[in-house]
C-alpha cells in the first residue's frame, strides 16, 4: 500500500464516521515507513471538520497513533 492509498483509505473512513480508522493509521504508518517518509500530507478540503478544532484533533489523535501530520495549503 502507498501513501496515496493509505491517505485514501483515511478520507474514506472518516466520511464514514471514522469506521476502521485505527486500521487505516495503522496502514498508513506502515507505508510511510516503507516510503521513508516522516509525515503524512493531508488535503483539509477532504476533512469533515475543516476548521482549527477539527485539524488539531486530527493531529493529536494520529500523534498518538505515531502518525505526524500536516495540511496542505
Amino acid at each position: 500500500m502507498t501513501v496515496h492509498d493509505a491517505l485514501e483509505k483515511i478520507y474514506e473512513s472518516l466520511a464514514n464516521d471514522n469506521v476502521e480508522l485505527d486500521a487505516a493509521i495503522k496502514d498508513l504508518k506502515t507505508a510511510l515507513t516503507e516510503e521513508g517518509l516522516k509525515e503524512a500530507v493531508v488535503e483539509p478540503a477532504r476533512l469533515a471538520q475543516n476548521n482549527r478544532q477539527g485539524r488539531k484533533l486530527m493531529q493529536s489523535y494520529f500523534k498518538k497513533k505515531g502518525v505526524t501530520v500536516t495540511f496542505a495549503g
